[in-house]
């Protein structure tokens, strides 16, 4: 039997054993205090963050909710709230933080299960256990998606990296300061004050 033959047999066997997973499926998982992405229809356990990871995404999320709120803009997102952003295999993932904007809340409405697409601005903090391959996986998928903005927060490096749909990344160090662009308008940030 050739090795391409036997390997299609593995991959088979696998999926029979595995079955791939829905949104649906992944909504039904009982609460054991874990947080949980699918992707691609596998379900991926997410250890829960550091401390330092929750301030920094704390800080972030509740710098734009004020700013959102005020200026009535649409909703902020805390990091439980599930995107699903492809289907046939599902994938539903869970920003630390993510911005709406009203037009697509109109569109949408308030849904009670994950949204359908994108968040108009995904947040992301690494953590200590993060790969470089899976932070650009994630920022990968939010664009593919639609999303408008993607910041990419890193605590340890104390940087932010802001990408956009087809302009190149931009990193922002301590001095620099953070804005929305024409995704969240008027909204700037100094990094610095992100970070503890």
């Amino acid at each position: 039997m050739a090795d391409t033959q036997l390997n299609q047999l593995t991959s088979t066997s696998k999926a029979a054993q595995h079955p791939l997973l829905t949104a649906d499926d992944l909504a039904k998982q009982p609460n054991d205090d874990s947080r949980y992405e699918l992707v691609k229809g596998v379900l991926r356990k997410m250890p829960p963050a550091g401390f330092e990871h929750g301030i920094c995404a704390a800080e972030i999320g509740s710098k734009l909710n004020v700013y959102v709120k005020t200026h009535k803009l649409g909703y902020v997102c805390g990091a439980e709230a599930g995107f699903k952003i492809a289907q046939n295999p599902d994938t539903v993932r869970a920003p630390d933080a993510a911005f709406v904007c009203q037009a697509s809340i109109e569109r949408q409405g308030i849904i009670r299960g994950y949204w359908e697409g994108a968040p108009d601005l995904a947040v992301e903090v690494i953590s200590p256990g993060d790969t470089y391959a899976e932070v650009t996986e994630k920022v990968e998928e939010w664009l593919t998606a639609g999303c408008r903005m993607v910041w990419v927060i890193n605590p340890r490096r104390e940087t932010v990296e802001v990408y956009r749909p087809n302009v190149d990344f931009t990193i922002l160090r301590r001095t620099d300061t953070l804005d929305g662009g024409d995704v969240v308008e008027g909204f700037r940030c100094p990094v610095q004050d992100i970070f503890v």
